[in-house]
């Protein structure tokens, strides 16, 4: 950046904030392969981004793509016009402005589209995939705080509700991994507690009775965000096991949820106590139970998962 360009900069603004945009622009530029034939066609970006529109809009109108895309309105013809000559595009009279057309894609332009829009969907899958679900989580949060604030109008939807559902294939294992990953990184705990809740949840597929137990797992936006189970402890006693919540879902009233779904489940099976064990320093999962009406009913000291803790023991009163 030359002494000229950096004295047009608003006062206000901090160049090294401006050479970090530039920095990431170049870099995602180059990462998402925007700068080559896009997508590996022989189209650049903007002639995909305009196929995109078309094949995604009820009625596709060239002003409004233009307008939307930043295009003029000569660059937009000359695309256009070359999706013409492919036989991709057909124009048909606007119903309500007669100096407006329709623009709707052939059979042959859905065609080709579909795979330029597979392979672009592949791609962002490819730049997640070495991501663990709380990393995608930021990456997709970062993303839309970007968006919301240099362009607050066309801000994301909000996420959807949590949903909260069966266990599926691979569930169950995936709350073995987020209790060894969570408590090693936050509490410093080691393989044994890992090892411990293999067990339970090994214990739980094994001996499983659907008509007195069940296990939830969180899923927001298509994510797995949380786990807890309800088993038998006795004919009149169920105990609340394996609650686990990614760092993604903090705050979101998700752990009391879960809860709240364990309680109303006991109530209906007809549960006169509901138990659980749980450790002194897990707080906020503390502050969840306390909040619902469990009692700490009792507290002993342990070594456990190579650290020095206290144990202790929740009742609920159904």
């Amino acid at each position: 950046m030359t002494m000229a360009t950096m004295s047009t900069l608003s006062p206000t603004i901090d160049v090294a904030a401006v050479k970090a945009i530039r920095q990431f622009n170049r870099f995602y530029t180059r990462r998402i392969g925007a700068l080559d034939p896009y997508l590996g066609s022989a189209m650049s970006l903007t002639d995909v981004r305009v196929l995109y529109e078309l094949a995604h809009r009820e009625t596709a109108v060239a002003s409004e793509i233009g307008r939307d895309l930043g295009l003029d309105a000569g660059y937009m013809s000359r695309i256009l016009r070359r999706f013409e000559s492919e036989g991709w595009l057909t124009r048909e009279p606007h119903a309500r402005d007669a100096r407006q057309s329709v623009l709707r894609l052939t059979e042959a332009g859905h065609a080709a589209f579909a795979p330029l829009q597979q392979k672009s969907r592949d791609e962002a899958a490819a730049l997640l995939a070495p991501l663990a679900p709380a990393q995608r989580n930021l990456l997709v949060q970062a993303m839309s705080t970007m968006q919301s604030l240099l362009d607050p109008a066309a801000a994301p939807a909000k996420p959807q509700a949590a949903i909260l559902r069966d266990p599926a294939p691979g569930d169950i294992g995936w709350v073995v991994q987020q209790h060894g990953e969570i408590y090693a990184r936050e509490y410093g705990w080691d393989s044994s507690f890992e090892a411990l809740v293999a067990q339970i949840a090994g214990e739980f597929l094994l001996k499983f009775q659907p008509e007195w137990e069940r296990c939830w797992i969180a899923e927001l936006n298509g994510e797995r965000m949380g786990s807890i189970f309800v088993v038998r402890k006795s004919a009149g006693v169920a105990q609340l096991r394996l609650l686990i919540l990614s760092p993604a879902a903090r705050g979101l009233g998700l752990g009391g949820k879960l809860v709240d779904e364990c309680i109303a489940f006991a109530r209906r099976k007809g549960y006169r106590k509901m138990t659980l064990w749980t450790n002194s320093d897990l707080v906020a999962a503390r502050a969840i139970y306390a909040k619902r009406g469990f009692q700490l009913v009792k507290s002993e000291p342990h070594e456990s998962y190579g650290k020095q803790l206290v144990g202790e023991t929740w009742e609920l009163k159904l």
